[in-house]
């Protein structure tokens, strides 16, 4: 029998953050696919170990707070999980506004750029 010391070892998956590391794990795959190349990728991004990618692209561990930052910053798709799992969806719809916006913007500017000039 051991003593009761140390840290505890969470037993179900939302105590561990199961949820977070699946989701996570999830945005990655639908983005990058499932191929070594996919690890390859989020270690360039994060500059994290081949383990690391390996286990956040197969949902066993999720992101620390800096690589998720990172992740975030590379990803669309892991932007939106994370402004989903945060219920603040209205967000990631803004962003997609001002995207659209900004692209219709530059447009407007070519096509007045091509017109000709009388």
């Amino acid at each position: 029998m051991f003593p009761k010391k140390g840290t505890t070892v969470p037993t179900s998956r939302s105590e561990s953050g199961g949820d977070y590391a699946i989701t996570i794990a999830k945005a990655l795959r639908e983005e990058l696919g499932t191929s070594a190349q996919a690890a390859k990728t989020v270690m360039h991004w994060t500059g994290a170990s081949d383990r690391a990618a390996k286990y956040w692209l197969s949902g066993s561990r999720g992101p620390d707070g800096r690589n998720l930052i990172l992740l975030v910053k590379n990803s669309d798709t892991v932007l939106h999980s994370m402004l989903k799992m945060a219920e603040r969806d209205a967000y990631g719809l803004t962003i997609e506004l001002s995207a659209a916006k900004a692209a219709l913007i530059r447009a407007i500017a070519v096509i007045d750029a091509l017109r000709p000039r009388t």
